[in-house]
C-alpha cells in the first residue's frame, strides 16, 4: 500500500519537535516500505525550509538530509493536473493551496493513505486518507495498521 508523508511526519523524524512524535515519526518511517512511501516534491521544500530556519543547519547540510530522504523514499513531482485538483480541493473544503497540492499529488500517485496532522483525521478524498498518526486519542486506522 503507498503512503504519502506530510512534512511535519519528515521534520519530527528529523528531530524538530517533542520526543513522543519524533519517536513515533522515526518509527513509522522505519515500518513503510520505501517504495511505498511516496513524498512530494514540495513536502523536501518544506523540510528544507524547516531544517534551516528553525534547525539552523547550514545549506550543504541540508542538501545532505534531502539526498538522504530522496534515496530513501519515492519522490512524486507535482504536476499541472495534481496542481489544478488542489485548486479545486482547496476551494470545495477550504484546505490551505500547499496543503491541498501535498493531497492531490498523493492522490495522482495512487496512494492510500497520507500521514498528516495538518488535515481532518479520517478525511478521504479520491481514495486518499488522511491520518494523523500523532493523535494518539484517535481510534487507529486499519489502513494504517495494514500499511505498516
Amino acid at each position: 500500500m503507498r503512503v504519502a508523508l506530510d512534512t511535519n511526519v519528515l521534520v519530527y523524524a528529523e528531530g524538530f519537535g517533542d520526543d513522543v512524535r519524533c519517536q513515533l515519526a522515526t518509527d513509522l518511517i522505519a515500518q513503510l516500505k520505501p517504495t511505498d512511501s511516496i513524498v512530494a516534491v514540495q513536502v523536501l521544500g518544506e523540510l528544507s525550509r524547516v531544517l534551516t530556519s528553525k534547525m539552523k543547519k547550514s545549506a550543504s547540510e541540508v542538501r545532505e538530509l534531502l539526498l538522504s530522504w530522496s534515496d530513501g523514499v519515492v519522490v512524486a513531482d507535482t504536476t499541472w493536473t495534481a496542481f489544478q485538483s488542489a485548486m479545486d480541493l482547496s476551494v470545495d473544503h477550504q484546505i490551505s493551496m500547499w496543503d491541498a497540492l501535498i493531497l492531490a499529488v498523493a492522490a495522482e500517485n495512487k496512494c492510500r493513505l497520507l500521514l498528516s496532522e495538518d488535515f481532518q483525521n479520517g478525511f478521504t478524498w479520491r481514495g486518499v486518507t488522511v491520518v494523523n498518526p500523532f493523535e494518539i486519542k484517535a481510534k487507529p486506522y486499519k489502513l494504517l495498521a495494514s500499511a505498516l
